[in-house]
């Protein structure tokens, strides 16, 4: 018995004193491994007669449950211990600046909606979302685009089967939305007019060339209420590209145009002057289409359960996209999704540049490098 409690009291010293995991786990395998202390014991045990086996076997036993529950309570001290020391040294000092050669940037895209944001919300707009896989009512349907229409032809539209498991049908596909103004028939259908809502989001069309991508990003406008006119639409896309391009004077034209979900339809062109080498807004003779708009369909107000007798809207689209490449002179739409750090560091904005009305659109002074 003294020599159990003997050998109890070297094994827990061992213990105790071990530093580190490694020194631990060595303690480990000389008590408790094939050739360990503790296993040598009870290989003896075969030799002894029965009664005193039973008895010695108990005490080996009961040893090695605390000798195991030492070992536990050890090593998960000595690994709270390694962490809190690995966190002490490796811990960052997140009031520390960053250093410029290792601070993100904010793409460009992401730059133009917290503009487009400020702008409308100025205006006392809303910010509406839905889904990007949507149903053909919604995508087509209900914006007065009928079956034949070349819009919901296969090559221009990425169709999506409904059940995998059946024949393809394009009636019933949905699809990758080609437009965000499945959200103003979405919000029409669940609010009561007066509606002042803007749509922002990805879409897709099948389509790729240097002003072209298969994923782009819009933003739509959407207003209804008793007394809606053109007029009033005018003024707002007036107000919207002398805030977005921040020029007082901007020559400002509408040209008749079609749309299905319109009527009547327009183009908005801005003034300019184009060269060979640059593109500059607000001056010129030449004029360059920005966005379509118009007055919504009678239909279209409609299929989104308002009564176009009592009430009127208008509406318009613009590219994200494409409102970044006129502002910030970006060549080519490609780029946007190349994922390529160096464009991104030349044309990309610092975090906190914040897009606000009263502190101007490129936050604090608008560097682009």
């Amino acid at each position: 018995m003294e020599d159990m409690n003997l050998l109890e009291s070297e094994i827990m010293a061992q213990i105790a004193g071990a530093s580190d995991l490694k020194h631990l786990d060595d303690v480990r395998v000389a008590v408790l491994g094939k050739k360990g202390v503790l296993t040598e014991k009870m290989k003896t045990l075969g030799q002894m007669e029965e009664h005193l086996r039973i008895e010695t076997a108990k005490k080996l036993n009961t040893l090695k449950n605390k000798i195991e529950e030492a070992f536990g309570a050890k090593k998960s001290a000595l690994e709270d211990a390694a962490l809190n020391t690995r966190l002490q040294e490796e811990k960052i000092d997140v009031t520390l600046p960053v250093r410029p050669e290792v601070q993100g940037r904010i793409h460009p895209v992401s730059k133009i909606f917290e503009e487009v944001f400020a702008i409308f919300g100025a205006l006392g707009f809303e910010v509406a979302e839905g889904p990007d896989i949507e149903d053909q009512f919604h995508n087509f349907n209900a914006l007065n685009m009928p079956l034949n229409h070349p819009a919901r032809q296969m090559q221009d539209t990425f169709y999506i089967a409904s059940k995998q498991s059946e024949p393809f049908d394009m009636e019933s596909a949905y699809v990758a939305r080609t437009h965000t103004s499945g959200i103003q028939i979405r919000t029409m259908e669940n609010k009561k007019p007066p509606i002042r809502i803007i749509a922002p989001g990805r879409t897709y069309r099948s389509d790729m060339d240097a002003t072209h991508t298969p994923m782009f990003h819009q933003v739509e406008g959407l207003v209804v209420d008793k007394t809606t006119t053109f007029a009033e639409l005018k003024g707002c896309l007036s107000d919207f590209v002398k805030a977005f391009f921040e020029l007082d004077n901007i020559p400002v034209r509408y040209r008749p145009s079609y749309f299905p979900f319109t009527e009547p339809s327009a183009e908005m062109d801005i003034g300019c002057l184009k060269t060979k080498t640059e593109l500059k807004i607000g001056a010129g003779d030449d004029w360059l289409e920005i966005l379509g708009c118009g007055m919504v369909h009678p239909n279209v107000l409609r299929a989104g359960g308002i009564d176009p007798d009592e009430y009127q809207g208008f509406a318009f689209g613009v590219g994200i996209d494409r409102l970044a490449m006129l502002k910030y002179g970006i060549p080519d739409l490609r780029t946007f999704f190349e994922s390529d750090l160096r464009w991104l560091k030349h044309y990309g904005f610092a975090p906190l540049d914040f897009s606000s009305l009263t502190g101007g659109l490129n936050g604090n002074g608008g560097s682009l490098r």
